[in-house]
């Protein structure tokens, strides 16, 4: 048996063992069952299944993921600022961004409206991001990856 400030006590009959952890005001716990004579500890048991808990819980790693957020040239002011607070949300939760806006037909021959409207999306997101991948175009597209600050 061991006591409750963690002290060998010996080989004790069960009922003795009860009659100490009662006295403390605490739990008889058997710690080792297959051993020979059973090991059993005078703990608070409650206590002991909370610090548990509180250790699995740290041990959880929050897993990063990829979320994209598009607009087009032409996507007006009211919905970039959504789109904004959208993005902001996922970097606050430590995801990662991919800023992508989107040029269909004629728009490609105007590409400064996509960069105006993503440069004015990086500059509002400068506090809580840093920028991981600078924006270029990739086909009929223009991408930013932004990274959580830390």
């Amino acid at each position: 048996m061991i006591g409750p400030n963690g002290e060998q006590l010996g080989v004790i009959p069960t009922a003795e063992a009860l009659d100490r952890a009662r006295d403390a005001n605490l739990d008889l716990v058997e710690v080792a069952p297959q051993e020979r004579p059973p090991v059993c500890k005078i703990m608070d048991y409650g206590k002991f299944r909370y610090e548990q808990s509180r250790k699995k819980d740290k041990a959880k790693v929050h897993q990063q993921k990829l979320k994209e957020i598009r607009v087009r040239p032409k996507t007006g002011e009211h919905d970039v600022e959504t789109k904004i607070n959208q993005a902001r949300k996922f970097l606050e939760s430590r995801d990662k961004v991919l800023l992508k806006v989107m040029f269909r037909g004629r728009e490609l021959q105007h590409i400064e409206e996509g960069q105006r409207v993503m440069q004015s999306m990086l500059d509002k997101l400068n506090d809580v991001c840093k920028l991981e991948k600078p924006p270029n175009m990739e086909g009929k597209s223009m991408t930013a990856m932004l990274a959580p600050k830390t």
